[in-house]
Order: structure tokens, then sequence, then C-alpha cells
């Protein structure tokens, strides 16, 4: 069941992301330098996630004095695959022209990316690089994640602007909300997700001691 919350976190993740790329009226600082190099550089969004991710965890594993987390890879691996996937979906069904479409479009991406991210991290299975960065600067400023997201965001918003990319409106308002949002379905996802395992977890048990002949 555990991974079922795996998946699906991922994939609602990797929608929000398409929907903020979709708006056009920009994207998290990390999503636009992932399209600035994918539109300056050559290859897909996709691609430059799992590019990026391979030096994360190289940050990451000198961060934490340990072995590069390779599972980490896996998650990125498929995050970028569902972010082609959604991209590609989202271009043939949705091309927001009016404003307010395109504000609505980019208030789904924003709550879907930190719903997604919430309810993939508490799985505690393979955190995308950038979020396991998120957790580990959390813990060694023992800070909030608002605080540590906001902060990562800052410094990928100064290398966006370096590369072009579709830096705007919705980018302030995701440095400013996106750790607020994460911050806040943390908990209910943990809530939620945790009876849900547990239920899954005795279920066999109860089913077991109330039919003792199978």
């Amino acid at each position: 069941m555990k991974y079922v919350f795996y998946v699906l976190g991922i994939l609602i993740l990797t929608l929000g992301i398409s929907f903020t790329i979709q708006s056009d009226l920009g994207t998290s600082p990390f999503d636009a330098l992932l399209v600035g190099l994918s539109i300056n550089v050559g290859l897909t969004v996709g691609s430059w996630e799992i590019i990026i991710a391979l030096i994360l965890i190289c940050c990451n594993s000198f961060l934490k004095r340990q072995r590069p987390e390779v599972l980490g890879f896996l998650t990125a691996f498929i995050t970028g695959i569902g972010i082609d996937m959604w991209l590609f979906l989202l271009d043939n069904l949705i091309t927001p022209e009016l404003g307010y479409i395109k504000v609505v479009c980019f208030g789904i991406g924003l709550v879907a990316i930190g719903l997604g991210t919430a309810i993939y991290l508490h799985t505690n299975f393979a955190p995308i690089p950038i979020d396991r960065l998120t957790l580990i600067i959390q813990e060694l400023t023992r800070t909030n994640i608002l605080l540590s997201r906001t902060g990562i965001y800052l410094v990928f918003l100064m290398m966006a602007i370096i590369f072009n990319g579709p830096v705007g409106i919705g980018t302030l308002l995701t440095v400013c909300l996106g750790g607020l949002i994460l911050n806040y379905f943390m908990p209910l996802t943990k809530k939620i997700i945790d009876r849900i395992l547990t239920h899954s977890s005795t279920s066999p048990i109860y089913d077991k001691d109330k039919n003792p002949s199978i």
C-alpha cells in the first residue's frame, strides 16, 4: 500500500508541475530552470529533471556524509517521465489564453505540487533529490520546511533567471506560497496515510482471527 501512495504522490506532483508550466504565468524556480535549460540547451524538461537530480544526489551525499541515495535517482527518473507525459497530454487538451484560465491552471498546479509532494514524502521510500535537500537543510538548520524550502527556491530562482527560464508572477507566488502549502499538507497527509497504512496492516490479522479455519 505504501508504494501505491508513492506512485500516486508523484503522479499528482508531476501533474501540478505541468499545470504551472502550461499556465504561462511562471513556474517554481526549480522547474523554471528545467524549462530554461530545455529551451536554450535542448532535451526535454523531464530529461533535465533527471540530470539535475544526479547533481543534487551528490550534493546531498556530501551534506549528509553518507553514500549517494540511488533510490532518489529512481524517483527523479519516474518524475521526469511523468512531467513529459503530462506536458504531452496537457498540451493537446489545455492551452489557456484568457487571464483567469491561466490563474486557475496555476492555482491547481500549485496546490497539486504541495499535495503530491506531501503524499510521496510520507512513504519515506525515495524522495526526489531536491525534496531530500529540503529535509536535510531543515535538519541541519533546525528550522521548519517553510524556511528551508523557501531558501532553496531563492537559490534556484537566481539560476532560472540566468538560463532565461519562465520566471513570472507565478514564480514569485511559488516562492512565497510553495513552502507554506507543503507545510500545511504535511501533517494532514501524514494523519490520513498513517491511518490507512495502519488499517491495511492490521486487517489481515483481524481476518485471520475471525476465520481461523483459513
